[in-house]
């Protein structure tokens, strides 16, 4: 490979940059709507005590295993043991249904984008008709939204030709001017901080159907609402192949992981306090009428901005992990060898054409509303496919310390945390996983997406015998 390796900080903002993104934007809204300010508190405490669990397992298994470079696809394959093809037909898998997740997902993100432009360039919300055939109406907003999220998806496209260290770099700024912004909103809302906009901390939350919730019923909703902040947090560990050094993909990810917890933990509190609850509650802007409420109109130009670049810079991580995870796969025979194609500077070519293709099909849905909701619907079912790598991650990570695998100059007691950290971390994503996809009909469709993936195994490298 001609690129450079990625250092502690460039895997730093990759983690940070990924998690904090749009749902640091609503999610005070929507916590405030299903728990009191002491059910969110314990469900971002819960959450993060969760995905941390999860971060250290990855850590272990870099210090165990690193030679076992590719993330969750190796330690699969490992699990299922690598010398055998069911053992990469499950690594396959595993790329495959967060590589196909990925590209739903990267398209929300450049829509989420084009909406906080919209406060820039008003008519990209403009209801006039274009063209109408039989059902189908196209709006003048709906296709500028699809051609404007279309030349963002290709520009990062092509700025990654230079590499990945060089959007690394471009990452990495992206995520320091966010994190500056959220430091800034923090600043001014202590100005009109109000605890009494806190209390009841403590108190039972009353749904629209009628529905009664306590205090665990409150932390359990909202724990599972936190969650989807924190899809991200395998970031570092996928693109180990590119690290200068495997430690830094361990610190990168705990690093990464405190910071965006801290940056979620306090703004959702600061919101609060900022804010009565019960406007909270039905405010579909929370962050801009805090700010607003504050500064005055100025509020709304600045959380704009704030929302464009956060959202910049997501997307063009999201868009560096979802091409390289075909790309490092390839490398690992655990992906058709045929995505290994990569440019001078080591950018991988054909996973990146066929990664921004896809996304670019998903990104039709901009067109028309009836195809949005299907395209919401499969946002739904992809999510099943971003959890399954850490069950099995943290299920590899507890067998090692079972088994004593390469545990044999380790003391007894090290062994013994290990094996609890993966025992807590694997039962925290079973936990999600039942709570989070209890529809029968979603769990099925999103099984079929990681399913549909055995298509295409007689394509994949053969065994080495």
């Amino acid at each position: 490979m001609g690129d450079k390796k990625l250092g502690f900080w460039l895997l730093t903002a990759l983690v940070a940059g990924n998690m904090v993104g749009s749902a640091i934007f609503m999610l005070p809204q929507s916590l405030a709507n299903v728990a009191s300010p002491a059910g969110a508190m314990l469900a971002w405490l819960l959450t993060g005590f969760g995905v941390l669990m999860l971060a250290l397992v990855f850590g272990q298994l870099s210090d165990r295993k690193p030679n076992l470079i590719g993330g969750p696809p190796s330690y699969t394959r490992e699990l299922f043991n690598n010398k055998t093809k069911l053992g990469q037909i499950m690594g396959f898998e595993i790329s495959w249904g967060y590589w196909t997740s990925n590209s739903p997902g990267n398209a929300a993100v450049l829509i989420t984008l084009i909406g906080y432009l919209t406060y820039f360039l008003p008519v990209i919300q403009s209801k006039q008709l274009m063209v109408s055939f039989g059902s189908f109406d196209l709006l003048l907003g709906n296709f500028l939204t699809f051609i404007i999220s279309s030349v963002i998806l290709w520009i990062i496209h092509f700025l990654m030709y230079r590499g990945t260290y060089a959007v690394s770099k471009i990452n990495f700024v992206a995520t320091v001017a966010k994190i500056v912004g959220f430091i800034f909103f923090i600043a001014v809302v202590l100005i009109i901080f109000q605890t009494q906009y806190l209390h009841p901390f403590v108190a039972e939350k009353t749904l629209e159907t009628g529905e009664h919730l306590g205090l665990y019923e409150q932390m359990n909703r909202g724990a599972l609402l936190t969650l989807w902040a924190f899809i991200g947090i395998e970031s570092a560990v996928w693109l180990s192949g590119r690290a200068k050094n495997l430690r830094d993909v361990k610190r990168a990810t705990i690093v990464g992981l405190f910071i965006s917890l801290t940056i979620y933990l306090l703004i959702t509190i600061f919101a609060m306090g900022a804010l009565p609850q019960q406007e909270l509650m039905t405010t579909d802007k929370p962050l801009v009428d805090v700010l607003t409420h504050i500064i005055g109109p100025n509020g709304s130009l600045i959380m704009a901005a704030l929302g464009v670049l956060s959202m910049a810079g997501a997307a063009v991580g999201w868009i560096l992990l979802s091409v390289e995870v075909p790309y490092q796969s390839a490398r690992l025979n655990l992906f058709p060898h045929w995505f290994v194609k990569e440019n001078k500077n080591g950018a991988p070519l054909r996973a990146a054409w066929v990664t921004n293709g896809l996304t670019q099909v998903f990104l039709i849905s901009t067109l028309s509303n009836s195809i949005a909701n299907a395209f919401n619907t499969m946002i739904v079912i992809a999510t099943l496919a971003n959890l399954v790598p850490y069950l099995f991650a943290a299920t590899y990570s507890l067998v090692l310390t079972l088994k004593g695998e390469s545990y044999e100059n380790v003391s007894k007691s090290k062994r013994f945390t290990e094996g609890l950290i993966a025992a807590l971390a694997a039962g925290y994503s079973i936990w999600v996983l039942k709570s989070g996809l209890t529809d029968l009909k979603t769990l099925g469709l999103g099984m079929l997406l990681i399913l549909s993936g055995l298509v295409f195994v007689p394509l994949l490298p053969k065994l080495k015998s």
